[in-house]
């Protein structure tokens, strides 16, 4: 009877471990836009691949719209191992202490997407995600969104209009300084509060791609949208270092796999969604769409373009100066 009821216990044991161990891995996905948005859906389809290729052994949770976490909170909550992956825009890196990130806030240091993916693709780009393994970190992706446009209530056609305006930026020392250079007063908050503080009044306009100032209905507190395209945005897809590497080797290669098909899909995609957020803002009637001039926008450019070299020591010099080798950029032309 004893060996029976041992063997049984044995039994029910093994069953027990046998039911944990096909317990799937759970990655909480959290970020801080709607889920319409590039982002959105590109944390939607790493979701669909990596449970695919995992055939169920990954279960992936995404949290958008800021409902796991906001701006302030994620970065902590991800190194403590509270959420396993994160996709923050690229200026977190600096409050983080990688300050080099802060190179994608710079004022027109790309024209396109084709100088910006130079970048992120080759040498520059994978030895910045380097430097966050130091910090409890690994970056796995560059995800584009878009390059930005102003918003405000009232015309942006030169520098000198936007003198005085308190202009939403994200915690950024570069795009305070952008703002700074052409006159304006930036006003440093979380992406979920903008809304309101437009609607308000406590910020007078803000810079963003069309999709979130889309998502977001900022469009609709805000009377004039000028196509600046003056900076990107951009992010970093990344994960808990001490998660990742603790992961089975089949597991990870899967989830790579996976990532590298929704960086494809996410590139792909951001392009046509700000094309067509912009068009929607369009025929919202809301805000009036304001298209500069080339004598205008080379009017931007030369006012922001200073931002590079006082930034110079703060990011470094060698890593602006290598990135105007890729994309061809002087700024002495101006």
């Amino acid at each position: 009877m004893r060996m029976r009821a041992l063997l049984i216990g044995l039994t029910a044991a093994t069953f027990s471990l046998l039911a944990f161990a096909q317990q799937p891995i759970v990655i909480k996905f959290s970020h801080v836009v709607a889920s319409d948005t590039p982002k959105g859906k590109a944390a939607d389809f790493f979701k669909q691949k990596a449970e695919e290729l995992t055939k169920g052994r990954v279960k992936v949770e995404v949290y958008p719209n800021s409902t796991l976490y906001k701006d302030k909170e994620e970065m902590e909550a991800l190194q403590l191992g509270a959420v396993q992956m994160l996709a923050p825009s690229l200026a977190k890196f600096g409050p983080l202490g990688v300050k080099e990130f802060e190179l994608f806030d710079l004022p027109f240091i790309f024209d396109n997407y084709e100088e910006l993916h130079r970048v992120t693709t080759g040498p520059v780009g994978k030895a910045l995600l380097k430097k966050l393994e130091s910090k409890g970190i690994l970056g796995l992706a560059y995800w584009d969104n878009g390059f930005k446009v102003m918003s405000a209530n009232k015309p942006l056609r030169t520098p000198e209009d936007m003198k005085g305006l308190k202009m939403r930026i994200q915690s950024s020392n570069v795009l305070d300084a952008q703002m700074r250079a052409v006159g304006a007063l930036p006003q440093k908050m979380a992406f979920s509060e903008v809304y309101q503080a437009l609607q308000t009044g406590v910020v007078d306009g803000t810079e963003n791609p069309p999709s979130n100032l889309y998502t977001q209905k900022m469009h609709e507190v805000q009377k004039y949208v000028t196509l600046s395209d003056h900076g990107y945005l951009g992010y970093a897809v990344i994960v808990n270092k001490k998660f990742w590497e603790g992961l089975p080797a089949d597991i990870r290669q899967q989830l790579e796999t996976a990532m590298e098909q929704a960086t494809r899909y996410a590139n792909q995609i951001a392009k046509v969604e700000n094309d067509q957020a912009l068009e929607a803002v369009k025929k919202s009637g809301k805000s009036e769409i304001i298209t500069l001039t080339p004598e205008q926008k080379r009017a931007w450019k030369k006012a922001m373009v200073k931002v590079h070299e006082q930034m110079a020591d703060r990011i470094g010099k060698e890593l602006i100066e290598a990135v105007y080798k890729e994309t061809g950029f002087d700024p002495k032309s101006l």
